[in-house]
């Protein structure tokens, strides 16, 4: 009989598995999508949805709360503005875990776990700031070889 096991271990010592799941949840916070393992999807859902119940609340004790949790302030800020407003109607089940089959290297179930009602954009939150970095490192490149043009003359 399984009395008195509330969760997974996953393998993993207790501080390793707090930092796991404290990563797992501000990348799903920021990219409202995530592809990870089936039993690390399923542990993390009631963790997900208890952070966006706890950013509803919206009062100073709440925020605290949320950042001794993800210790990341953008997280924070994203959870108690955005996804606040955004499940402002719904009373629960603000994440869903999709099976997408097995991992190629050691057959592992895998998994999406997302956002209930997400926005599709967020996936590309970091994509931009790398085409602006490439942005301004052709024109700095581009100044160089007009210098280097100038001088060679």
């Amino acid at each position: 009989m399984r009395h008195k096991i509330g969760y997974r271990k996953l393998n993993r010592t207790s501080e390793h598995r707090k930092a796991l799941f404290k990563n797992m949840l501000n990348s799903l916070i920021k990219y409202e999508q995530i592809k990870t393992t089936l039993p690390k999807a399923k542990e993390l859902r009631p963790q997900i949805d208890k952070m966006i119940t706890l950013g509803k609340k919206n009062t100073l004790q709440s925020k605290k709360n949320l950042f001794s949790r993800l210790e990341s302030k953008t997280s924070v800020d994203k959870l108690s503005k955005t996804l606040s407003q955004r499940y402002e109607k719904r009373k629960g089940g603000y994440s869903r875990v999709v099976r997408t089959g097995f991992r190629y290297g050691d057959d592992a179930p895998m998994a999406i776990i997302e956002l209930v009602d997400r926005d599709f954009q967020a996936r590309r939150v970091d994509i931009k700031k790398k085409t602006e970095v490439k942005k301004t490192e052709s024109k700095d490149s581009t100044k160089d070889k007009t210098k280097e043009e100038k001088s060679n003359k």
